[in-house]
């Protein structure tokens, strides 16, 4: 940091921050918008960015019913991975870890992206089969991955119960080095000021309160702060996306969930990886600030709550447990919930829907933080070019409709479910 630098930030420090510039404008919201991007997290944020970046296209808002980034962009565990089996997943979720590796350059905002490997254990012979045929056809893929025996993963991570009394006796693992984590909030903000300074408006407290149509179009997206005229609009609104569907009489092959996390006190550095637990719906990895960053599964119930639930809490609880007993003496300091738009097959929707002028990006299960960069690049040459991507053409609506589903089922913390 140069001594400009420094001397900048004291002068500012000293000024009650009101010499600080704003990371991005606060517009208020124009008659008419070329492209109207619905949800300002990670995704829709993102999808913006390469909407201006890749296509050129300027006259583009994001509303977001809220303040930006306070949806599933802040409630997540932030693992981001690319260990995907079915060719429709992989090579679309290396294509946003790749994205991922430049990302804090591409938007000169740091993101904070970690490669600190990803690890799933398997805890039978019949996992060490699921995970050998995925990490095969990972490779097959040229993607990354290490089929890893019980004596290695002891060398990498001896915190876990590797003994003989172990509930799940640990076989093995498949390791992708180049999965870690990133910074949820800073992914936002990163994109949030990248598409501002092309020219996008982001508009928070703005919900959408309707839509006027004219044919098979959006012409008026209506909202708490008017109507606005669009040429195409995208959805990009996670679990509020069958809410948001239901204003124009449209029925979606998803459903919401609450998906519950938590953080624990502060730790001295222990856990250098992202690990998931073959035998139940777990996983873990530390943060910068020290705390222990764990999840499970989902609240099997429909729900648009952002809160926990008990059995939920006992049942995460105990699957890190068995997976490392020293957890027993830790505290939980907070937990969350994010409410997931789970699809039928365990796969996004990214692609064109019925209605002409509007486009879904959602069903992301548990994979959205993920997807962030991908997802936005690949929705972006979507709505720009009215035609999918060559990495979301097999992740469209119409498959539902056929019955082509993507089955993912070498793609979830578990080895033998989404």
């Amino acid at each position: 940091m140069s001594k400009y630098s420094v001397l900048s930030l004291i002068k500012n420090a000293f000024s009650d921050n009101k010499n600080w510039e704003r990371a991005w404008r606060d517009p208020e919201p124009k008659k008419y918008y070329d492209i109207i991007i619905i949800g300002a997290g990670g995704h829709g944020l993102a999808s913006a960015f390469y909407l201006a970046k890749n296509h050129g296209i300027k006259n583009i808002a994001v509303l977001e019913k809220g303040y930006l980034g306070g949806g599933n962009t802040g409630r997540n565990t932030t693992i981001v991975r690319s260990n995907y089996m079915l060719d429709e997943n992989a090579l679309f979720y290396e294509k946003s870890l790749k994205l991922w590796e430049q990302l804090s350059h591409e938007l000169n905002f740091n993101v904070m992206f970690s490669q600190r490997g990803v690890l799933n254990l398997a805890n039978s012979d019949s996992q060490m089969d699921a995970i050998t045929r995925r990490g095969n056809t990972m490779r097959l893929n040229g993607i990354d991955a290490e089929l890893l025996d019980r004596r290695q993963v002891e060398k990498m991570i001896p915190y876990l119960d590797f003994s003989d009394t172990a509930r799940f006796q640990i076989k093995g693992g498949l390791l992708q080095r180049r999965g870690g984590t990133a910074r949820h909030d800073a992914v936002a903000w990163g994109f949030a000021r990248g598409a501002d300074q092309l020219g996008v408006d982001i508009i928070q407290n703005c919900e959408v309160t309707g839509f006027k149509t004219k044919g098979n179009n959006i012409e008026i997206v209506e909202t708490s702060r008017g109507p606005i005229g669009c040429g195409k609009v995208g959805f990009a609104v996670a679990g509020s996306t069958g809410h948001l569907a239901s204003k124009l009489g449209m029925k979606l092959p998803i459903e919401s969930h609450v998906l519950q996390a938590f953080v624990s006190e502060p730790l001295k550095p222990v856990i250098d990886h992202v690990v998931t637990f073959g035998a139940g719906h777990f996983y873990i990895s530390q943060s910068d600030k020290g705390g222990l960053v764990f999840g499970g599964d989902i609240d099997m119930y429909n729900s648009y709550a952002q809160k926990g639930n008990l059995p939920l809490i006992e049942d995460v609880v105990t699957a890190g447990l068995a997976m490392i007993p020293g957890l027993s003496r830790l505290r939980i300091v907070r937990h969350w919930g994010g409410i997931m738009d789970m699809s039928m097959d365990g796969s996004p929707i990214i692609g064109k829907s019925p209605i002409d002028n509007l486009y879904l990006n959602c069903g992301w299960c548990y994979g959205g933080f993920k997807a962030t960069p991908g997802s936005g690049w690949v929705f972006a040459h979507t709505i720009a070019n009215d035609a999918p991507h060559e990495l979301n053409a097999g992740l469209n609506f119409d498959r539902f409709r056929v019955g082509r589903s993507v089955d993912e089922n070498g793609g979830g913390p578990i080895p033998n479910r989404h």
